[in-house]
């Protein structure tokens, strides 16, 4: 019961992932745990006993064989008196059949029984003892079924006697086993031993001969061999007939004969009695046969013909003997591993009606293999026969034309071996078609082939015959020779390969002796052959009667040996559908039989009539109805490759995985993933894995099934898909329960890798089909095998670190258990040992390390103690297992160390369980500081999405009268508590691991009401001011991200010196968690005072910031990485948030300065960690790295300067402060172009041309479009400059300043735009290439454009600048008006670049022109504007005229001298224009240049 037992295990374990309802998934993975458990012991157990109980088996079998020999004397006796009556459910049938299934049984196991006798295996011989006596006691009651059934009160008395000798012979054969296993060596005790199994081996041949029907197969076997005699004659006996009447009655004859062998076919499936009368009848048909052979080969005038004609009817003589052989045999086991296949050999010599019937017989019921042809080797087979079944057609049409009788009988017979093959092609690959259905179940092939050892058995018996017989020539005699050689030859190579496959050591021996007995008993004949071939005397040819006396005894014992139901086939189980699926091939090869034989009787026919027109019609009608039978069983075979459908629906069900995989993902970054409460985390996790095991267990067999066994494609792909639908659910569900945002996404991530990896493979096991000639998908295979075995592993890492709960000595101590599984498993395999012990060394070796500072660290004492002791208990075990696993190894057959094996890795496997328990006992702290950490990442995640809320303005009380101040003693009380929590977390480092585990537990649940009351204080505020609630709750979760950071440090400081490194870490965390809490506390005392809470938010960003600074100074490396271009986009939001900074520092109101703080902290964290991530990408180079962090380091810095000049500014402020602000953002503003500059030698193969002129095109003039709305956006925030009350026109032109600037950034935003659509028109009509082909012309026209809208760009963007400073009153309107010129200047230039190859109807042509004519509108507007107001201002400075005359003259000088210096000035600036313009002008594109003159 072991072997089913550990099935019911495998299958369990199996199915666990596929059971949706969690309580009965979890039911049964506990109980096949059990199972398991319980089978171990129970094994162990049973070898226990045995070894105590061992030689009762033999007396107890003895026994029971007396018992069954009692038995069947009473029912003989009630026989006799006419009371013996069936039981329930006999028939005479049934009984027949298990009698005649159970005497191969006996036969066998007393074959085995004998060699662990002469072997003196005691263990295996009370084995053989028990098995023998089961299969005695079911072929006792067959005999007395059949006696009780049978008509015949003789035939019933002769079936009694014979079983009661078979019982008798028995019971002497088990009293001298066990006699031999005293004296091992004693000669005469192994001679009596064999001459009693001789005697059983006969009486159990007596016992089946007295099968009803058996007897008649047995005369007409007689009658044919006595009729054969007749061919022995040197001369023939003189015709009595003439030819034409011989010729006539060979036909009928041979006609009749086929007849009766198909009758003999068709009745070895049927009843007793209806294979009595076939064989009779074939009998009496063969010898009529015969005669008219003889009488026909009489009429021969060549001695060669003679002896032709003689020649095939002896080989028919053999063929008829092989057929009621197989036919007897089927009768009696119609169940024996491929019996029809036997009989189908047998009958292959008959044609016409006989070939139908076999071919018939193999498309029955096609549940078993047929041959070793593959799904594509039988395609190839029914291409060849069908093409020579044509060619046979054409020759028997033509040769029933011509007359010619010989070659007419040559087409069909090669009519009838084409249709053989066909007919063998068609039912394997119906057998292959219904197997690989997965819900059928494939058959098994046995050790070894019966057909194939009946059939050497046969053919050397007969060979023998013919040695033996007087009449025999010197060249039959040879003939014979030749057969014993190929056959015995085929044995002893059979014998040899079965002994290499058995795990049986006494199989393994008897197969080796027997055919060592086979080769010396052939060598012996071979002798006495070369004898007689030399001198046919008496003498001689008794020697040889003699020599083949032994060779058949060892042939026959060597038979019944491997007729073992042990070695046996398992038959296919076909399913329904897979049935259906083997119709359309069945009925197609049906179709091409019935129209096959309907042409060949027509032929035969026309061959004897040729004149016959209806007949040739009917030739003709046939003809086609074959080649279109043909043609449908091709056709058939074809659309039924097994594997495709089952593929189709896997990618169909993978492709749903993966959409819910990507709908999961998206859900969870919208933060939407609903939870499933109904299941707890660990239920989930164990289901993931499970799954994601069996998975992997799955890809070598899918591999192979691929690329060359077509019959199990479908079953493992329709069992991988099995496995996704539970795969990823608990991946979905698992991603609900994790709190931390970033692991969530990391294992949907990973399982849609997997996902797509495993539709990756189904593609390509598809294409390849399980093809193994289809070699050019082999690689693809192999390929999609690889990569999904690393999405599996990455996926299982991923899971085991967040399972783990003693850390690395966990995973390790689960590896010693694996190996050790496979080290029990390996006891068949013993070559695997040594890796596998190699293993188990290397992993205790670590473990070892490991465990030693498990037990250093563990407290209480007792527990460190408690570990070493287990892990050193486990060595030992471990040293044992790995010598036995060695002696194992050197002598792979000694049942004894196997059991030892055994015994040691059971205990090995009790020491595992011990370190574990002991290891969780002693980390009961760091258990408690992971489980905090994880749930305060939950709370982080969560504070995140109620910031998301809070900034839209969508975070309300749920009560409207709620206030604030009736939240804030709460969270003022609560924050004070937390601080308790960190003193106990700090000191229970250096403690005890109850009281870490303690502390741990209580600073997570303080946190978790910190969080709520702080939550529900921001919701208080109401949604008119949410800066200020977000700026409470990023206080919040300032104090949150440093108590993760404090558990994380106080799990990696327990149990260590007071020195240690990561005390010092404690420490530091322990000072940045009371410096949050603290800025918490003021936060909420600043909420309700509006003077005072934007520079308090201000103050906790520029905290916030510092500590994400340290973070990212710090050497640790990030967990993933990202793009370059991620990072450039994060850096934009600097100069937003830079811009911000200024403006707030300049107007000093508080919610400027709360938007501020808010806005800050986030960029500059998301620059921070962009920064770090895209800089240890692994294709960046160490040197852009350094100098990526250099430059984060100084941006962040010089941001926090401004942040605290505009805290100056707001605290002390002065009338020199403000100016200083400019200063800090440029400094800030130089920091993030390094920083880009940075990122862009980041940018490794996978991006884009960076020389691709189209490409930097399109790019840089959707970057001008960006920078010109950030200005725009900018201009929008300005406001004229408060000042003392002046004239409404001063400030009408201020107020006409912005406006101006307004329209004109409004406007060349939408000019760039345009611009960008007309170059996405341009690549998209061809003008311009993707990649351009002539780099010279369209690179031009590319950087022309390209210089266009940057000037464009920084020409709005000085306009902008200018109408600030004009604003404030630091520039003049002369500046305002050159910018704006500028932007008209660039305007132009910009509509030049587009329309050098544009088409000028185009729409966005139009687009571009409209607004660059807005453009120019709007900066017209502006100068006219600015020129009128300068034009009309009045000159307040009033010139003081020196009265005296000396002063007077040198005022005029200084006047003249003061116009003269202007005026070389001015010429000076002309000439700098004209030099910049033409230097300009050089790099301009060739179009531009035209145009522009």
């Amino acid at each position: 019961m072991f072997q089913p037992g550990n099935k019911i295990v495998s299958s369990a374990k199996s199915s666990v992932p596929t059971v949706t309802d969690q309580a009965a998934a979890m039911q049964l993975g506990q109980c096949a745990k059990n199972l398991a458990t319980c089978l171990a012991e129970l094994r162990t157990a049973a070898q226990t006993a045995h070894e105590a109980c061992g030689p009762m088996e033999i007396d107890s079998a003895l026994i029971a064989v007396q018992t069954l020999k009692n038995e069947l004397q009473d029912a003989k006796m009630a026989a006799s008196e006419g009371h013996l009556k069936p039981l329930p459910g006999e028939s005479l049938e049934k009984c027949t059949q298990d009698l005649g299934g159970t005497s191969k049984a006996v036969g066998s196991s007393m074959a085995q029984l004998l060699t662990c006798a002469a072997q003196g295996n005691e263990h295996y011989t009370g084995v053989a003892a028990s098995e023998t006596a089961q299969a005695l006691k079911t072929l006792a009651q067959a005999a007395r079924g059949v006696a009780a059934t049978s008509s015949d009160p003789a035939g019933a008395a002769a079936m009694l006697d014979s079983a009661r000798e078979v019982m008798e012979g028995s019971a002497k054969l088990i009293s001298e086993a066990r006699e031999a296993l005293v004296a091992p060596g004693d000669a005469e005790i192994q001679q009596r031993l064999a001459q009693v199994a001789k005697a059983v081996s006969h009486s159990l041949n007596a016992c089946v001969n007295c099968l009803p029907g058996q007897k008649d197969v047995d005369m007409a076997l007689k009658s044919i061999g006595e009729a054969s005699k007749k061919l022995l004659v040197e001369t023939l006996p003189p015709c009595s007939k003439t030819f034409q009447e011989a010729q006539s009655d060979l036909n009928q004859t041979a006609a009749d004969l086929n007849q009766s062998a198909g009758d003999v076919v068709h009745a070895s499936r049927g009843t007793t009695c209806r294979l009595a009368d076939a064989s009779g009848k074939f009998s009496e048909d063969f010898d009529e046969f015969l005669d008219a052979g003889i009488e026909m080969a009489g009429h021969t005038q060549s001695k060669d013909d003679q002896m032709q004609v003689i020649g095939n009817l002896k080989n028919i003589s053999m063929a008829s003997s092989k057929l009621l052989l197989a036919a007897k045999s089927l009768s009696v086991d119609p169940a024996a591993g491929n019996a029809k296949n036997l009989l189908t050999a047998a009958a292959r010599y008959f044609r016409t009606c006989i070939i139908y019937k076999q071919c018939m017989g193999l498309l029955d019921n096609p549940n078993e293999p047929v041959s070793d042809l593959s799904y594509f080797d039988c395609i190839e087979s029914v291409m060849e026969n069908s093409k020579i079944l044509g060619e046979s057609m054409a020759g028997i049409s033509h040769n029933c034309k011509t007359g010619d009788v010989p070659a007419f009988g040559d087409c069909v017979g090669g009519a009838s071996k084409a249709l053989c093959g066909l007919t063998e092609a068609a039912g394997q690959a119906s057998y292959l078609v219904g197997v690989s259905d997965p819900n059928s179940q494939a058959g098994h092939p046995g050790l070894v082939d019966p057909i194939q050892f009946a059939r050497a058995n046969q053919a050397i018996r007969m060979a023998c015959q013919n040695l033996v017989d007087p009449d025999s020539s010197p060249s039959q005699v040879l003939s014979a020779a030749t057969i014993v050689a190929k056959h015995t030859s085929v044995l002893c190579n059979a014998c040899r390969l079965a002994s290499s496959k058995t795990a049986n050591p006494v199989a393994k021996r008897h197969f080796v002796q027997s055919a060592k007995e086979v080769a010396n008993s052939t060598a012996s004949l071979v002798k006495t052959i070369k004898a007689l071939d030399g001198d046919f005397s008496e003498e001689n040819r008794e020697k040889c009667r003699v020599a083949t006396a032994p060779l058949i005894e060892a042939v026959d014992n060597l038979t019944t040996f491997a007729s073992n139901p042990e070695f046996a086939s398992v038959p296919a189980q076909i399913s329904r559908e897979g049935s259906a699926a083997q119709e359309p091939i069945i009925q197609s090869a049906r179709s091409m039989l019935d129209s096959s034989t309907h042409l060949l009787k027509t032929a035969r026919s026309l061959v004897m009539n040729p004149k016959d027109p209806p007949t040739w019609s009917l030739l003709a009608s046939h003809s086609r109805n074959v080649s279109d039978s043909i043609k449908s069983l091709i056709m058939a075979i074809r659309d039924k490759a097994p594997g495709q459908k089952e593929c189709d629906s896997a990618i169909e069900n993978i492709n749903k995985c993966i959409r819910d995989i990507e709908q999961a993902s998206l859900a969870a970054v919208s933060q939407n993933l609903s939870r499933r409460d109904e299941v707890s985390l660990e239920a989930l996790q164990e289901q993931l894995t499970s799954s994601v095991q069996e998975v992997g267990h799955l890809i070598e067999p899918i591999s192979t099934a691929a690329k060359g066994e077509a019959a199990q494609l479908g079953h493992k792909v329709t069992k991988l898909v099995s496995y996704f639908t539970p795969l990823v659910s608990a991946s979905m569900g698992m991603a609900s329960k994790i709190l931390d945002h970033q692991q969530q996404m990391n294992l949907l991530d990973q399982t849609k890798t997997l996902a797509e990896s495993a539709l990756q493979m189904l593609y390509a096991a598809k294409e390849g089909g399980g093809n193994p000639k289809a070699a050019h998908t082999h690689d693809a295979i192999a390929e999609a095998a690889q990569l999904m075995r690393e999405a599996v592993d990455d996926l299982l890492l991923t899971l085991n670190e967040a399972a783990s709960e003693v850390g690395m000595v966990s995973g390790m101590v689960d590896s010693i258990a694996d190996a050790m599984g496979k080290i029990t498993k390996s006891v068949s395999a013993p070559e695997d040992l040594g890796s596998l012990a190699s293993h188990i060394t290397a992993d205790y070796s670590q473990l070892a390390v490991q465990g030693r500072l498990a037990a250093s660290t563990a407290e209480p004492e007792e527990i460190g103690v408690q570990i070493k002791t287990r892990v050193q208990e486990l060595g030992h075990g471990c040293i044992v297992l790995v010598q036995k696993a060695g002696a194992l190894q050197i002598s792979p057959s000694d049942s004894f160390t196997k059991r030892e094996l055994i015994e040691c890795a059971r205990t090995v496997t009790e020491k595992v369980s011990m370190v574990l328990s002991a290891l969780q006992a002693g980390n009961k702290g760091t258990q408690a500081c992971i489980t905090a950490g994880s749930a305060v990442s939950g709370i982080i995640a969560d504070l995140d999405t109620t910031i998301m809320f809070a900034s839209a303005g969508t975070l309300n009380a749920e009560n409207d009268s709620d206030s604030f101040a009736d939240h804030r003693e709460n969270i003022l009380k609560t924050a004070k508590a937390l601080v308790e929590d960190t003193k106990n977390l700090v000191s229970g480092a250096a403690s005890s691991q109850e009281k870490l585990a303690q502390a741990a537990q209580s600073s997570a649940k303080t946190i978790t009401d910190l969080t709520d009351v702080v939550k529900l204080g921001a919701a208080s505020i109401g949604p008119d001011d949410p800066e200020t609630q977000v700026v409470l709750i990023n206080a919040v979760k300032d104090v949150a991200k440093a108590l993760a950071e404090l558990i994380s440090a106080t799990k990696c400081a327990a149990g260590k010196a007071a020195d240690d490194p990561s005390m010092f870490q404690l420490k530091s965390a322990a000072k940045v968690m009371v410096t949050n809490v603290t800025s918490l506390l003021k936060t909420v005392k600043a909420v309700e005072d509006e003077a005072s809470r934007g520079t308090r938010a201000l103050e906790a960003t520029i905290e916030c910031i510092k500590q994400e600074l340290t973070l990212f100074q710090s050497k640790e490396a990030p967990e993933k990485s990202t793009t370059p271009e991620e990072f450039i986009r994060m850096t934009k939001g600097i100069t937003t948030a830079t811009a911000k900074a200024v403006a707030a520092g300049n107007s000093a109101r508080q919610e400027d300065v709360i938007s501020t703080a808010n806005l800050s902290r986030k960029v500059i964290a998301d620059m921070l960690i962009t920064c770090k991530q895209a800089a240890y990408h692994e294709e960046v180079s160490e040197e852009v790295r350094n100098r990526a962090l250099l430059y984060g380091t100084e941006c962040t810095n010089g941001y926090i300067d401004l942040l605290e000049h505009v805290l100056q500014v707001l605290q002390k402020p002065t009338g020199d402060q403000k100016p200083k602000l400019v200063m800090f953002s440029k400094k800030v503003a130089a920091a993030v172009t390094e920083l880009i500059q940075a990122a862009e030698a980041m940018k490794g193969t996978e991006w884009v041309d960076p020389e691709d002129p189209t490409v930097i095109a399109e790019t840089e003039l959707l970057g001008a479009a960006a920078s010109i709305e950030a200005a725009a956006k900018k201009l929008e925030q300005l406001k004229p400059r408060a000042k003392p009350r002046q004239a409404d026109e001063s400030l009408d032109f201020e107020e006409q300043i912005l406006e101006a600037a307004k329209s004109i950034a409004a406007a060349t935003s939408a000019l760039v735009k345009s611009a960008s659509a007309a170059q996405r028109e341009l690549v998209a009509q061809g003008k311009v290439g993707a990649i351009p082909a002539n780099a010279v012309d369209d690179g031009q026209w590319s950087q022309g454009l390209i210089s266009a809208a940057r000037m464009v760009a920084a020409a709005t963007s000085n306009l902008c600048e200018a109408a600030n400073a004009s604003v404030q009153g630091h520039a003049s309107e002369e500046k305002l008006v050159s910018s704006a010129k500028q932007v008209a200047a660039s305007t132009a230039q910009l509509l030049v670049a587009c329309k050098v190859k544009a088409e000028q109807d185009s729409e966005a042509m139009r687009r571009l022109q409209a607004a660059g004519n807005a453009v120019k509108r709007a900066s017209d507007s502006l100068v006219r504007a600015a020129q009128k107001a300068a034009f009309n201002k009045t000159d307040d400075d009033n010139v003081v005229v020196k009265t005296r005359f000396v002063g007077g003259i040198a005022q005029i000088i200084a006047a003249q001298e003061e116009m003269l210096r202007k005026e070389r000035e001015l010429e000076e600036a002309r000439k700098k224009l004209a030099q910049i313009r033409q230097q300009q002008y050089k790099f301009l594109p060739s179009e531009l240049r035209e145009d522009e003159d």
